[in-house]
């Protein structure tokens, strides 16, 4: 009698993505929860003060990695602000009870103590933000992220296939954006472009549509002008933009109203707060309208005090009605119903034309 015997056979496991463990789900839902709560707690307290900003974007980096062809807000060879200045500001910030502290560039996650400027916005009781181009982010990095407490990412990818005038470009960016699905624990939102010389305006279509798979927010802008003005949208850009703000409008997307009138080109009524509830803070420390509007009123952040604030409340700026700034527009769309400006001035004209009116109403 003779005995067989059988092979074993491997067993065969499918290749598939690893389930987010529990407990990263639940920290990234309690995080979310505690994130909205603080966001409430922030736009309660603008509609009950008028006298304290609600959003700076900071930049502790004028240098970038990148050279995009219609942007204006960046050099190759600045070096990053020292770390004990950048908590000099931060602090200044919070003294004048800012809520929503961004950093921006340049390139912010070029300099090299970014972790302890987010922890330092934290520290204030601020909601910390950050706006990049995506090309230095690795798991690692997002960790680091994560510890030291930021709560908003956005980066802008201006097309599929990178060109002459961005090389922020899906095909380049989209590993990193699967790194950040994978481990971020802050919000993150993308944001498409049209206008400003973008060759294919459908990409910013297939942009948003990739970030809303991978659980991300989207939003789309219009890319300004050098002066941060009115550029309004051709046909086959308009039918882009249409079609995304539909596919976006469970989105914070939908606030961005005033886009319509700029993509008709038309201009704005609006009452805008920069220097007041918006405050630019550039790399050498002094406090701008905004990114396209530096000079104005152009006061060390460390001189700028509460009376500052409620004096560029009531000023009105004669670039207002073809401004596309959205995160200008959006921060005083919180006040848009009340306070109407009594003095104005008109920012690049060689000198402030601050005017006070014969008649001030107070502030409710």
């Amino acid at each position: 009698m003779t005995s067989s015997t059988t092979t074993p056979q491997p067993k065969i496991v499918a290749r598939t993505k690893p389930p987010v463990p529990k407990s990263s789900a639940g920290k990234r839902r309690w995080k979310a929860v505690t994130r909205k709560l603080r966001e409430l707690g922030s736009i309660a307290s603008a509609v009950a003060a008028t006298d304290h900003p609600y959003m700076a974007h900071i930049v502790p980096m004028r240098r970038c990695n990148l050279a995009c062809t219609y942007c204006n807000e960046f050099d190759d060879f600045s070096d990053p602000v020292p770390i004990d200045e950048m908590y000099r500001r931060i602090d200044h910030l919070g003294r004048l009870g800012t809520s929503v502290i961004t950093i921006s560039g340049g390139e912010p996650l070029l300099h090299p103590d970014l972790d302890k400027v987010i922890a330092r916005i934290r520290s204030t009781g601020a909601i910390a933000g950050m706006i990049t181009n995506g090309y230095l982010l690795m798991p690692e990095r997002i960790e680091r992220l994560n510890a030291a407490g930021l709560d908003h990412m956005q980066i802008s990818i201006d097309n599929v296939m990178p060109d002459e005038v961005s090389k922020k470009s899906l095909k380049v960016l989209d590993k990193k954006l699967q790194m950040l699905a994978e481990h971020a624990d802050f919000h993150v939102n993308i944001n498409s472009v049209v206008g400003g010389g973008i060759a294919n305006p459908e990409d910013a279509y297939t942009v948003s549509q990739r970030a809303l798979a991978l659980g991300f927010s989207s939003t789309i802008g219009i890319i300004h002008d050098g002066s941060g003005q009115l550029k309004p949208l051709g046909e086959a850009e308009r039918n882009v933009w249409d079609r995304v703000r539909n596919l976006t409008r469970r989105s914070y997307s939908r606030f961005n109203h005033f886009q319509e009138a700029i993509a008709n080109g038309q201009p704005n009524d609006w009452r805008c707060r920069a220097g007041s509830r918006y405050l630019y803070i550039c790399e050498n420390g002094l406090v701008h309208y905004c990114s396209q509007q530096r000079g104005y009123p152009g006061t060390p952040i460390a001189d700028y005090k509460t009376a500052d604030v409620k004096r560029e409340f009531l000023t009105e700026k004669s670039c207002a009605p073809n401004c596309t700034i959205s995160c200008v527009h959006q921060v005083s769309y919180i006040d848009h119903w009340r306070a109407p400006q009594h003095t104005s001035i008109t920012p690049g004209s060689g000198q402030g034309t601050h005017q006070p009116s014969p008649e001030l109403v107070q502030i409710r």
